[in-house]
């Protein structure tokens, strides 16, 4: 080829070599370099001695998969380039090259992705059920009861004694704290959720309900801290069955309506049915365990584990959950899922539509973050 650079197929590797200087780069390697990063960074989680790329230290099940895909990003090339109307060897067009090369690294490359997400699902479900000796958690009270609530005047008062009213006994057996977050709702929710005889955490504006169970979660003082959701989609006893689990052991416990033993009384809208199953397939972008449902509004942490997971969570809308999903797995606690009833709640904030959407958006986010090293906490504290 002539002009001031040389490009030629070594082994399915384009090297490009300026005439003038004898300089080489090989668009190979960098664009496998570039790639890797790319879709690798999102199975970025915490080894024994700090957060790592997990992939290298599996090399009995990563092997074969680079050798496979090696081979065929070396077949892709070598047939394209090999069919060239340029010519071969030293003598095929630089711009052949690069496309030969482009579809390699996408065929290759996805087939490589499939392999390690593979070989990180196995590990990280089996963390997710292994629960681990700790000592009694720290706090002030047995329960705090996180509520984030956002134009909830009229109805939070009365949320908030049915809430007292079901956990009398765990009141009278270690103390119960109901923490109400106002998020920046403007009418007269903090006031009425006071009235009631809830603690009142009142964010300036509003900011979503992922910031608003955050801010609840960081400033919660009992052993175990719960939220669920201002409106009582879920029947207020469940949360026992909550405590009941992490006390027995568990790091975090979730609701999930998918459970086979849940019982669902009213039925969502379908569109809303139908967005909420979807997004859940999507969250496997960003996850590897398998969860039936991340949305439930019902779930409950070790308050070490809770200062863990949200001193470290970003997202402030409601694809937070899942956010916290992906940190239980980064951190490998241990987490299990039990059944909820579910019936009315009549006066829903959610908008279906707009919010898939951004929760669609923070996923992605998620991902990014995640590779960044956002999530990164020192090893002492892992276990």
């Amino acid at each position: 080829m002539g002009g001031p650079y040389a490009a030629v197929l070594l082994n399915g590797e384009i090297r490009v070599t300026d005439r003038a200087t004898g300089a080489e780069v090989s668009i190979g390697r960098l664009t496998g370099g570039l790639f890797t990063g790319a879709v690798l960074h999102d199975v970025r989680i915490s080894g024994p001695q700090g957060p790592i790329l997990e992939a290298p230290r599996i090399a009995a099940e990563y092997s074969p998969a680079d050798l496979l895909t090696g081979g065929i990003d070396v077949a892709v090339v070598s047939f394209v380039a090999g069919n060239s109307t340029d010519g071969a060897a030293d003598g095929v067009a630089l711009g052949a090259l690069i496309g030969a090369k482009v579809l390699a690294l996408v065929v290759a490359g996805g087939l490589r992705v499939v392999a390690y997400r593979v070989a990180l699902v196995a590990p990280t479900r089996r963390g997710l059920r292994l629960q681990a000796t700790r000592a009694e958690p720290p706090g002030e009270v047995r329960l705090s009861l996180v509520v984030p609530a956002y134009h909830e005047q009229g109805r939070i008062g009365a949320s908030v004694a049915r809430l007292a009213e079901a956990l009398a006994e765990v009141a009278e057996h270690g103390g119960v704290e109901i923490l109400v977050v106002d998020d920046g709702s403007g009418d007269a929710t903090a006031a009425e959720a006071a009235a009631a005889g809830a603690r009142v955490l009142s964010l300036e504006e509003n900011r979503g309900k992922g910031a608003a169970v955050r801010a609840g979660m960081l400033a919660a003082r009992g052993r175990t801290i719960a939220f669920v959701d201002a409106d009582l989609a879920y029947p207020p006893e469940q949360v026992q069955a909550l405590l009941a689990e992490v006390e027995a052991g568990w790091d975090v416990v979730v609701g999930s309506r998918r459970h086979p033993r849940s019982v669902d009384v009213a039925r969502p809208p379908l569109l809303r049915s139908l967005s909420g199953r979807l997004f859940n397939l999507v969250t496997a972008v960003v996850l590897l365990g398998h969860y039936r449902d991340t949305q439930c509004g019902c779930k409950a942490f070790r308050s070490d584990v809770a200062q863990l997971v949200f001193s470290h969570t970003r997202v402030d809308g409601f694809a937070f959950d899942v956010e916290v999903f992906h940190l239980v797995e980064r951190y490998r606690l241990s987490l299990t899922e039990i059944p909820v009833t579910l019936v009315s709640s009549p006066g829903s904030t959610v908008r279906v539509v707009a919010d898939a959407l951004a929760m669609v958006r923070d996923l992605f986010r998620v991902r990014r973050w995640s590779g960044r090293g956002v999530y990164d906490v020192d090893a002492k504290v892992r276990r």
